[in-house]
Parts: C-alpha cells; structure tokens; sequence
C-alpha cells in the first residue's frame, strides 16, 4: 500500500506541470480576498485543498465499480482493459471526441463553468474553497489517468486514498503558482503538454502489466483471486 501511495505523490507531482499549463488560468485568476502574506496563504491553501476533496470523493465512487470487479474475481483484467483504453485514447483521440460532445455531459460542464463564473465575482474565502471543489469536476486527462490507476485498486477506500495523495502531490506547484504568480514561462508550458501524452503512456502499460501478473515484486506480484475476492466480501460485510 506505501508504495501505491508514494506512486500517486509522483503522479500528482509530475502531473502537476500539466496542471500549471492546464488550470493555471484559474488559479491565477482567484479572486484577491486580502492582499497580505498570511491572507494569500490562506485563500491559496482553501482554493487547492477543494480540489484534493474532489479528488477524494470522485475517488472513493469510483472505486465502487473497481470493487465491484474484485469481488467479481477481474481485478486484473480490469487493470489491464484500463491501460489499453488509455493507449486508445492516445492513439485514436478523434474516437473518443463522443464522450466530450454528449449533451449530457456537456450540459453538466455547462452548469459547473456557469457556477464557477458566479464565485469568482465573491471576494470571500468561501467562494475560493469551492472555486477548487468545482475545478476538480472540470474535464481534466490527468485526473482521468490517476482515476484509472485509483479504480485499479479494487477497493473504495484505497481508491479515495490513492486520489487523496495524488492530490497532494499536485499541491506544492499548484500552491506556489497561486500565491507567488506566474511563475512558468509559455514556452515551458508548452513542452510540458507535449510531454503529458508520453506520462500517460507510461501510467498505462504500468497499469497492463500490473494487471499481468507477472510474478514481479511489487511492479506485477500475482494475484489469488480467489483470496483477494473473499477479503473484498469480508470487507464489505465489516462496512455493513
């Protein structure tokens, strides 16, 4: 578990460079509450940790489908179908333009940016707390990749779990970027999108052949599945 957690630090940290090309815009645009060190701190810390408690939640239901298969026996194969659908993407990204133009779907991205634009004119802590909530619903590659590894888990709470570190791990730049400014040159920006696809690839063959079973510790150790469903079930029972 220590080093399914150090890997979300990395990812969060690594994809964190993205998130500065990506949602930087926002951040740099929070709404000023008070122009002191300790407010900037403050109203910079409200805003990133919104967006760790999305990550959490969003997390935790995801890791209900990834439970769903482990108590079904196909932990592995799902890890492995996740991988291939993340190569997919990036080989074919013009086929997975439907799930970005369904209406609903559209609509609720529609319904977040509207309510986002309405926080962003209140000068209040409040406001920048679910500024960060509400920017971890926005449509976001990264987030779907560590959702994928999180899924991979099998289980609810370590799914949370894992989001919950990735999410810190995108708190240091992120944090930085929203209370020093603008700190990341367009150029750099650039080369750091045109390396997300190649991280992306990496997490998904991680995850291919994890789901393998390999016989490699801690890479691809081999699974009992038929013990691994049965703590899943006592798991649950525990929960009820």
């Amino acid at each position: 578990m220590t080093l399914l957690l150090l890997s979300a630090l990395i990812m969060g940290g690594l994809g964190s460079l993205h998130c500065i090309g990506m949602c930087g815009p926002i951040a740099l645009a929070l709404p000023v509450v008070t122009d002191t060190a300790a407010g900037k701190f403050l109203y910079s810390l409200l805003y990133n940790s919104g967006r760790v408690v999305t990550y959490i939640v969003i997390g935790s239901i995801a890791g209900l489908l990834g439970s769903g298969f482990a108590l079904a026996g196909l932990q592995q194969w799902l890890s492995v179908l996740l991988g291939v659908f993340i190569i997919s993407y990036l080989l074919w990204p013009k086929q997975a333009g439907w799930l970005q133009a369904n209406n609903t779907i559209q609509g609720v991205f529609k319904i977040v940016r509207n309510r986002l634009s309405y926080l962003f004119h209140q000068k209040n802590y409040r406001s920048v707390f679910f500024i960060g909530i509400l920017n971890g619903l926005l449509p976001c590659g990264l987030v779907y990749m560590a959702l994928a590894a999180a899924i991979a888990t099998g289980s609810v709470w370590q799914s949370g779990l894992f989001m919950a570190f990735f999410g810190l791990g995108t708190l240091p730049l992120m944090w930085s970027l929203a209370f020093f400014g603008n700190f990341i040159t367009v150029k750099s920006r650039i080369y750091i999108r045109k390396a997300y696809p190649y991280m992306m690839f990496a997490t998904a063959c991680l995850l291919i052949v994890r789901g393998m079973g390999l016989g490699i510790p801690y890479l691809s150790p081999i699974v009992d599945m038929e013990h691994s469903a049965k703590s899943a079930i006592e798991c649950h029972i525990v929960e009820r």
